[in-house]
């Protein structure tokens, strides 16, 4: 006989206890779960306090923002005012003035392309991606260095700042992955010599630190060529950099590759695919999702990898900083500096990180989600 035949209903489900959900659930479950975890709480806030409260002193209570130079800068915190006063050397680098225009239709461009990307509502984003590879590059070379369409030449000696460094970082992204991709391929190869030729460009590239490859592309390398040939210096570290990159990011996309069951080789096989269609249309999709975390570890890296053209003479964002340093009329103010470059920084790989993972997510790899 049911509870209802005999006159009474089962009392509805009672809603959990304020204390167990929402922030005050989180802060006793992570934070004040134990006392070893109570214990830990009290001293990790009490280091913060110590520490965080002179630092938000110096960078935003006691700084310094507006001003025309370092005498403007007398309340003894940060002196933002530096920053003010180089911004646009340290975006536009000694590009010309009156053509940074070209630039900021460039950064605006960018980001009406990466935008969408992180909407997985947006229309059209397969066509925008596929502009963002192809077409995007065109119209940077042809609005950067000019030369046609009446825009002004500009020499790739005067590029320089936040601008080469996303210069550098987006060609060494946009090639490294296929060409790392393709090299991977070429390792795990049932042909000798393809196999051997992959293993010793990866293993050759992965021997010598990145320094060493920008001396031998801006040092070594016109020494080969034929008198009176010039080859472009910017072009030299990018070929260098795409090098090395890749043979590093071959050794990720392999270990999606090996990653992959054998029944998915032969499923392709059973359908009657060539090679290059069952990895196309099978194996590497299911590959390059698996390796998501390394391939975007990868860009960051390379990305701040691009802080070391300084030494071929090369000034990105960090370079110019330094330089700017090096002023006489303003001494003492190089945190001020190193601190915007490394928020800029954080806020190019902060992002790609976060993007990397809601791909992870869309895609569902298959990986257990924290």
């Amino acid at each position: 006989m049911s509870a209802t035949e005999n006159g009474w209903q089962p009392a509805p489900d009672l809603p959990p206890p304020s204390s167990s959900v929402g922030i005050i659930g989180w802060i006793r479950q992570n934070l004040f779960s134990s006392p070893l975890n109570i214990f830990l709480t009290v001293v990790g806030l009490y280091i913060i306090y110590k520490a965080g409260v002179p630092i938000l002193d110096w960078v935003f209570w006691s700084a310094d923002f507006s001003g025309e130079d370092q005498s403007a800068c007398t309340s003894g915190g940060a002196c933002w005012v530096f920053v003010g006063q180089r911004l646009s050397f340290f975006i536009y680098g000694f590009y010309p003035e009156s053509e940074y225009w070209r630039i900021n239709v460039l950064f605006v461009l960018l980001a009406v392309l990466i935008i969408p990307q992180m909407i997985p509502a947006f229309p059209h984003k397969k066509w925008l991606g596929w502009f963002f590879l192809v077409g995007f590059p065109i119209v940077s070379y042809v609005l950067l260095l000019g030369g046609s369409f009446s825009l002004p030449h500009v020499e790739t000696e005067k590029w320089g700042g936040l601008m080469l460094t996303l210069v550098i970082s987006f060609v060494g992204i946009v090639f490294a992955l296929p060409l790392g991709t393709l090299l991977a391929l070429g390792r795990r190869s049932d042909m000798p010599v393809i196999r051997a030729i992959c293993v010793g460009f990866i293993e050759l590239w992965r021997g010598v630190p990145l320094i060493s490859v920008l001396f031998m592309a801006s040092v070594m390398l016109p020494l080969f060529l034929s008198e009176g040939a010039h080859f472009n210096k910017l072009l030299r570290a990018l070929i260098g950099i795409v090098m090395f990159q890749s043979a590093y990011m071959a050794e990720v996309v392999r270990g999606g590759l090996q990653a992959i069951p054998k029944g998915q080789y032969e499923a392709a096989a059973a359908l009657g695919l060539g090679y290059w269609r069952s990895m196309g249309l099978v194996i590497l999709p299911q590959a390059l999702k698996l390796v998501i975390p390394g391939i975007v570890n990868t860009f960051i890296a390379l990305f701040k990898d691009t802080t070391l053209v300084l030494i071929i003479g090369l000034l990105d964002i960090l370079a110019s900083v330094q330089a700017a340093i090096t002023d006489p009329a303003w001494s003492a103010v190089a945190a001020e500096g190193y601190v915007f470059t490394a928020v800029a920084f954080w806020i190019f790989c902060f992002g790609m990180s976060r993007y990397s993972q809601g791909l992870e997510r869309r895609l569902d790899t298959g990986h257990k989600k924290r």
